[in-house]
């Protein structure tokens, strides 16, 4: 059963009301980004204290440093201003419970949504699946505070990001609602 009527619904609701919200300015006015993950429990609005045109919130799974993420982080600096940005990832995420090769696997063999169980994901579905899943780097996570410190670290080596801006690395706790300083970023993500 498909959710469009209730997003458009929704979404007419919100447009009743826009009214200033079409005079905010292009560049986030509180200068900063997040790059975070796209599991529906975190809500960076409310754990950042974000309202509309404050910040830029870039998002994918894992909340990884992917080329993409990259991407629209120097695009948010040197085209929109941002002049700090923050790395959150989270407890529980789904990304920490496959690998690569668990991810090729499943989608050789169907394309169909996979279950997730006690020894982490397999598949339910009948094939054709795809090998075409072999080209892509999943980007999974074995454990939150490395592949928070990873990321930092990948981002404040690019060649096009400007040694001045601070990048900040937390995990979000989705049992607390909490950020989590993570520790190792503070020395890789300090500005210079």
């Amino acid at each position: 059963m498909s959710v469009l009527k209730e997003v458009l619904s929704a979404n007419a609701a919100y447009a009743e009301s826009f009214g200033e919200l079409s005079n905010l300015a292009l560049p986030p006015a509180r200068k900063f980004a997040v790059l975070t993950c796209m599991d529906a429990r975190l809500d960076p609005a409310k754990y950042a204290g974000l309202s509309e045109g404050d910040a830029h919130v870039i998002r994918n799974a894992g909340g990884r440093a992917s080329d993409d993420a990259i991407r629209s982080l120097v695009i948010s600096y040197k085209l929109l201003g941002t002049k700090e940005w923050f790395v959150i990832h989270h407890t529980n995420c789904g990304m920490e419970f496959f690998t690569n090769d668990v991810m090729r696997g499943l989608l050789a063999n169907s394309l169909e949504t996979a279950a997730l169980g006690a020894d982490g994901f397999y598949d339910v579905g009948t094939g054709p699946g795809s090998s075409e899943g072999n080209y892509i780097d999943w980007l999974t996570i074995p454990e939150q505070s490395a592949s928070v410190t990873e990321d930092v670290s990948r981002i404040r080596r690019h060649p096009l990001v400007p040694s001045n801006i601070p990048i900040h690395g937390f995990i979000y706790d989705v049992t607390s609602g909490r950020l989590i300083e993570v520790p190792t970023v503070t020395e890789a993500g300090r500005a210079h």
